[in-house]
C-alpha cells in the first residue's frame, strides 16, 4: 500500500501558492487540513526568496495582472534553480488573449512539473478550437487523452485534466481516475485547491512524479465522495470536504493499476 499521504503529513511540505484572491483562504485551509503548510507570497520583492525556501510553488492565474505575472516568472525560475516542483494552474486560459499569452510566457520560461487544468484550458494551451466560458471548462470536441499527451511531450511535464473523470499523462503513460461527486463543481476553487494538493503530493513522492500526482487525484476524488455522504448541498458540503482532507488515510483511496509501479 502507498504511504504517500503519511509521508506528506510527516514532512509537512511548505507549499508556496501564488494564487488568486477568490480562492486563497480555501486553498490555505485545504492544505492545512491535508497536513501541508501553505504560504501565500505574491510580491515580486519576495517571490524568488520564498520559492527557493518552499517545497514547491503553485502558479495560479485566476485573477491575473501584470505585476503578478512578473512575480510568477521570478518565483518559477527560483524554484527551478532550487530543484523544487512548479505547478501551473492556467485558470481560464482561453478566456482572454492576456491569459493565453501569460500561459505561453510561463511555459516558455519555466520548467513546469505539472499542468493541472480543465478541458477548456487544455484546449487553449494546445490551440484547439473551443468555446471558452470564463474560467469554466466551456464546450468543444477533442480527444482529451491525445491532446493532453501531446502537451505533456511538448513541454516535458505531467498534464492532469480534471473533471468528471480525470486524465493524467506524461506523454507516454496515461491513466483515467473516476470518482468524486458533482458537488465538487459547485464550490469555488475546487480545482485551484487540487493543484496545490498535487504540489504537496509531488514533494512527498519525488521518485515517481506520475504516481504521486495519480495518488493526489485519487485522494481528492475520495474526499469528494466521502463529503457528499454528509451533504451534497454546497454550503454544508464544503466544510465536510475540508474535514475529509484531514481524515482520509493511505488505505482510503486506490491508485490506478498502471500508476502503482514506481519508475526509476
Amino acid at each position: 500500500m502507498s504511504r504517500l499521504l503519511s509521508e506528506l503529513r510527516e514532512s509537512r511540505p511548505l507549499v508556496h501558492c501564488m494564487t488568486n484572491i477568490v480562492v486563497a483562504n480555501f486553498q490555505a485551509n485545504g492544505l492545512l487540513a491535508l497536513g501541508a503548510s501553505p504560504v501565500m507570497a505574491a510580491a515580486p520583492e519576495e517571490a524568488e526568496e520564498m520559492a527557493a525556501a518552499a517545497s514547491c510553488t503553485v502558479l495560479n492565474i485566476g485573477t491575473l495582472h501584470r505585476e503578478a505575472l512578473e512575480a510568477m516568472e521570478l518565483a518559477g525560475k527560483s524554484a527551478n534553480r532550487a530543484g523544487n516542483p512548479v505547478i501551473l494552474d492556467p485558470v481560464g486560459a482561453g478566456a482572454t488573449r492576456f491569459r493565453r499569452d501569460a500561459v505561453s510566457r510561463l511555459l516558455g520560461a519555466l520548467d513546469v512539473a505539472l499542468i493541472r487544468c480543465n478541458a477548456g484550458e487544455l484546449a487553449a494551451i494546445a490551440g484547439v478550437d473551443w468555446r471558452a466560458s470564463g474560467v469554466d471548462a466551456g464546450e468543444g470536441t477533442m480527444d482529451t487523452e491525445e491532446v493532453a499527451a501531446q502537451v505533456a511531450r511538448q513541454h516535458g511535464c505531467l498534464v492532469a485534466v480534471t473533471g468528471e473523470t480525470d486524465v493524467l499523462t506524461d506523454g507516454e503513460r496515461t491513466v483515467r481516475i473516476g470518482g468524486g461527486h458533482p458537488a465538487m463543481s459547485r464550490i469555488t476553487g475546487a480545482g485551484c485547491l487540487l493543484s496545490a494538493v498535487c504540489g504537496a503530493f509531488l514533494t512527498a513522492g519525488k521518485d515517481d512524479p506520475f504516481r504521486s500526482v495519480a495518488a493526489a487525484l485519487a485522494f481528492y476524488k475520495a474526499a469528494g465522495e466521502g463529503a457528499a455522504e454528509t451533504s451534497s448541498v454546497p454550503g454544508s458540503f464544503l466544510p465536510a470536504f475540508i474535514d475529509l482532507l484531514a481524515l482520509l488515510e493511505d488505505g482510503d483511496f486506490e491508485l490506478p493499476e498502471s500508476a502503482k509501479e514506481v519508475r526509476a
